[in-house]
C-alpha cells in the first residue's frame, strides 16, 4: 500500500508537471507579446503615451508574466516528486535551482511593474524630465529585460538539465524527449553568456531557445496525457524486495 500510493503520488504531480510545462511557457509569451507592442525602443514619450492610452492591457501583460512565475514555483513542485525515487538530492538541487529561477523573474516582474507607474503616472513628469526618465527607464529595461533575464534562464538551465537528466536515467516519459530536453538545457547557458557578453549577437542567439523550448512542449503533451511509466521501477522495487 505505502508503495502504491506513493506511485499514484507521482503519476498526480507528474501530470501537475505536464499542465505547468505549457502554463509557463504559454504565460511568458501571452505576456511577451502584450508588452512588446507597447514598446518604442528609444522614444520614452511614444512608449508612455501607447500605455496610457491602454494602461490596463499593458498590465494584463505584466500580470501574464506574474503568472508564469507562479506556474514555474508549481511546475519545479511537480517536476521534483515525479522524479525524486531517482536520485533525491539531485532532484532537491533541481529544485532549489527553479526557485531561484522563479524569485529573479519575480523580482523583475516588480521592476516593470515600477517601470509601468512611472509611463504612467503624472507625479513622474513633474519630477523628472523627458530625458531623465528615458534614462531611468533604459536602466530598467537592461537590469529586467536583459541582463535579469539572461541570469534567471541560466538558473532555469541548471534545474532544467538536471530534471532531464533524471527523467533520461528513469524510463518515465521517452528517451527522445529527455535527450533533447538535455541539449537544449546545455544549449540555454551558451546563449544567455553570448547575449551577456555580445549583446549585439542577442537577436541571433535567441534560435538557441527553439531546442529547450520544443523539449518542454513535447514533455508537457506526455506528461499531460500519458503520464509517467512507472513499470521499470516497480520491477527494480521488486526485485529488491525478493532478494
Amino acid at each position: 500500500m505505502p508503495g502504491s500510493a506513493i506511485d499514484q503520488s507521482q503519476i498526480r504531480y507528474a501530470r501537475l508537471a505536464g499542465i505547468m510545462f505549457l502554463l509557463v511557457d504559454a504565460a511568458y509569451a501571452l505576456g511577451l507579446l502584450i508588452t512588446s507592442r507597447f514598446q518604442v525602443p528609444g522614444n520614452f514619450a511614444e512608449t508612455a503615451r501607447k500605455i496610457m492610452a491602454s494602461e490596463h492591457v499593458y498590465r494584463m501583460g505584466l500580470a501574464s508574466e506574474l503568472i508564469g512565475v507562479l506556474c514555474t514555483v508549481l511546475l519545479a513542485m511537480g517536476l521534483y516528486v515525479a522524479v525524486k525515487p531517482i536520485n533525491k538530492n539531485l532532484a532537491l538541487l533541481a529544485l532549489l535551482l527553479r526557485m531561484i529561477e522563479a524569485t529573479v523573474f519575480a523580482v523583475m516582474v516588480v521592476l516593470v511593474f515600477g517601470a509601468a507607474k512611472l509611463y504612467a503616472g503624472s507625479d513622474s513628469s513633474k519630477a523628472f524630465d523627458a530625458n531623465q526618465l528615458s534614462i531611468v527607464m533604459n536602466l530598467i529595461r537592461s537590469v529586467a529585460g536583459s541582463a535579469g533575464f539572461n541570469i534567471a534562464a541560466i538558473f532555469f538551465s541548471l534545474g532544467s538539465t538536471l530534471f532531464f537528466y533524471l527523467f533520461f536515467k528513469s524510463t518515465y516519459i521517452p528517451k527522445f524527449f529527455s535527450r533533447l530536453g538535455l541539449f537544449g538545457s546545455i544549449l540555454v547557458p551558451i546563449v544567455c553568456f553570448g547575449t551577456l557578453i555580445f549583446p549585439q549577437q542577442g537577436a541571433v542567439l535567441q534560435f538557441g531557445w527553439l531546442p529547450i523550448g520544443i523539449a518542454e512542449i513535447l514533455a508537457g503533451f506526455w506528461l499531460l496525457f500519458k503520464g509517467i511509466n512507472l513499470q521499470h521501477q516497480q520491477t527494480r522495487v521488486a526485485a529488491v524486495v525478493s532478494t
